[in-house]
């Protein structure tokens, strides 16, 4: 394992901001419903405070505005006061690389604001990518007054909110197998990410005034297949703060001073983990990726490899090998890719029901309020009551492709399709133009 920078780089008062935001996040509190700053929204784990979020829409129907995103991506939106921040990728005519770009828009109304080229054609590095991905799949990550984007191998940046670049990284390319995937996590003044490509995987933090790295770390030796696509998780266990991130092979929690590892599970041959993991009732939820996907219920309070003693429970029949989980009270609920919904308890394992909802699954689901939505790749939303028994409140179409999960403003949902970001909703106000940044 090779270490860079040290624990004495973690600025005490930074540490303890950090501390605080974990424990936010393991109390799954979610923050004001008009801020969704990172990817599953304000505790990362799909849960959302908003009252009143739509539950019937068309592509005409209780559309407050549609707006045309140029380029490709699979990146979500992140909201905050009144505005918007979306990654795209955008190659001309002829090109074999894309322009990599920050667009801002406006809450209310959807017009584009800023648009600032991040990464040029001539800085993107040409890798192959699978049909389901995206050279703008990584949602970025809101804090302070602050965006950070990341598009995997192809380099990480800040900029402030009015689209100037603060800094940029392009000194960590790797092999990357069809494409990237994985967002950030923010611990206090470190930005974490996986870079597991199909050789030499590692984890790596960079310092967040300055983009440099602070420490990385190389994965433990793993299966053939190395790569995989999963976005870190901060949790709190007796005090200490704890980076969940799955890889390859095993999840691991890492001390976001150093990277030093604290526990690892291990779930032998499974590689192209996608799911972000979900922390309720001091257990965490983690997929294990294909061939085969497996759901590990884990005990994070131990050390060195506990697979064989912090396993509280573990299934496979409905297991997802791309879609997160949600936890709403004392139940667990998951799509699986091909569409089979599931409800278990969350402590025991207990199947509550599994039941066949329409489509293909790639998105995350959110819950509010006792609503679950479960969006499929041909922009579909199925709502579920969080409920022991099955219960469809309802079913509606977009009818354009979308694998971007959703994120929330206000009373709205925000739904980016392959062309277009709808906010579904009623019309909101605008706001004030000087409290737009």
């Amino acid at each position: 394992m090779s270490m860079m920078s040290s624990r004495a780089r973690f600025r005490p008062t930074v540490f303890t901001r950090a501390l605080f935001l974990a424990g936010s996040v393991c109390g799954a509190i979610p923050a004001a419903a008009d801020t969704w700053p990172e990817f599953r929204g304000p505790t990362g784990q799909g849960i959302s405070a908003a009252t009143g979020l739509p539950t019937e829409w068309s592509a005409t129907k209780n559309v407050a505005w549609k707006q045309a995103v140029p380029g490709t991506g699979w990146s979500s939106p992140v909201v905050a006061a009144g505005r918007i921040y979306l990654t795209t990728a955008v190659t001309a005519a002829g090109s074999k690389t894309p322009s990599l770009r920050v667009l801002s828009l406006d809450a209310a109304t959807g017009s584009m604001g800023w648009d600032t080229e991040v990464f040029t054609p001539a800085e993107a590095r040409p890798q192959a990518i699978h049909r389901k991905n995206s050279e703008a799949s990584p949602t970025p990550i809101l804090a302070d007054g602050k965006l950070f984007v990341h598009f995997g191998h192809h380099g990480t940046a800040a900029l402030d909110l009015g689209g100037k670049i603060l800094w940029r990284n392009r000194d960590l390319g790797y092999e990357a197998m069809h494409g990237n995937g994985g967002s950030p996590v923010l611990v206090g003044d470190r930005l974490i990410f996986s870079a597991d490509g199909s050789d030499s995987p590692f984890v790596v933090a960079l310092d967040t005034a300055t983009g440099h790295v602070a420490w990385k770390i190389s994965r433990p030796a793993g299966p053939r297949q190395k790569f995989s696509f999963a976005t870190p998780l901060l949790i709190t266990v007796a005090g200490q703060p704890q980076v969940i991130s799955p890889g390859s092979g095993a999840v691991s929690a890492l001390d976001p001073r150093d990277g030093r590892e604290l526990w690892r599970v291990r779930y032998g041959g499974g590689y192209s983990v996608v799911p972000r993991p979900v922390y309720a009732h001091g257990l965490l939820y983690i997929g294990t990726g294909y061939n085969r996907a497996d759901l590990l219920v884990i005990r994070p309070d131990g050390s060195g490899d506990v697979t064989d003693t912090h396993i509280a429970w573990r299934t496979t029949k409905g297991a997802p090998l791309t879609p997160s989980v949600v936890v709403v009270g004392d139940e667990l609920y998951a799509v699986n890719d091909a569409g089979l919904a599931s409800c278990w308890d969350a402590k025991t394992g207990a199947v509550h029901w599994q039941e066949k909802i329409e489509g293909n699954y790639s998105a995350s689901p959110i819950a509010a309020g006792d609503h679950l939505y479960f969006l499929n790749e041909t922009g579909l939303t199925t709502i579920l009551r969080a409920s022991r028994t099955f219960t469809k409140v309802a079913a509606n179409a977009l009818d354009e492709p979308t694998l971007a999960s959703f994120a929330v403003v206000a009373n709205s949902l925000l739904i980016r399709t392959a062309t277009q970001l709808y906010r579904i909703g009623p019309q909101a106000a605008p706001r004030p133009l000087s409290s737009a940044p």
